[in-house]
């Protein structure tokens, strides 16, 4: 249990060093970019956990066409881990900033 709460730590500490320098070189607040770049890693993160979907059938349907050997379809099934649920936290505290930057809750200057 103790390894995987390091990997969420580890993973919200990457994450806000790469948004954080990515602010800096957009000359933007971190604020303004964290639900953006929560999405991101939310996306990379799922994409990268999970088994199936589009491109595995788009690369069965290659081999498949290919070879003339009819390939079972892999199902999309996600694969949640500890870096996906430290990515789409990430994703939710930067929606909560957004949306109080949107009521001018923080001030946009």
């Amino acid at each position: 249990m103790k390894k995987n709460i390091w990997i969420f730590i580890i993973t919200l500490i990457v994450e806000t060093g790469l948004t954080l320098f990515l602010a800096s070189f957009f000359s933007v607040r971190f604020i303004e970019l964290m639900f953006f770049a929560g999405v991101a890693y939310s996306t990379i993160t799922i994409w990268f956990s999970s088994s199936g979907g589009a491109m595995t059938r788009h690369i069965d349907s290659q081999t498949s066409a290919m070879t003339g050997i009819q390939l079972k379809r892999a199902e999309f099934i996600l694969r949640p881990n500890f870096v996906v649920f430290a990515s789409i936290f990430f994703l939710i505290i930067g929606l909560i900033f957004f949306i109080l930057l949107l009521t001018n809750v923080i001030p946009p200057a």
